[in-house]
């Protein structure tokens, strides 16, 4: 999926989604890559390394 962002094209990705839930990914114009939970009415929004932090701590959470 493609959006127009104040008239440059961000190239998107959804990575997951569920009936309440997306979990996206956006190559923003500099080169880097964004990453976005939409939970319900809250939108989290992350860099790479945040986003991989996330990843390691759901997998802690999977592990419980």
């Amino acid at each position: 999926m493609t959006q127009d962002v104040n008239d440059q094209d961000l190239e998107t990705e959804v990575i997951a989604e569920t009936e309440s839930y997306l979990a996206w990914r956006a190559d923003e114009p500099d080169g880097e890559s964004t990453y976005h939970l939409e939970l319900n009415n809250l939108t989290v929004h992350f860099f790479e390394e945040e986003w991989q932090e996330f990843l390691d701590l759901a997998g802690i959470l999977l592990e419980d």
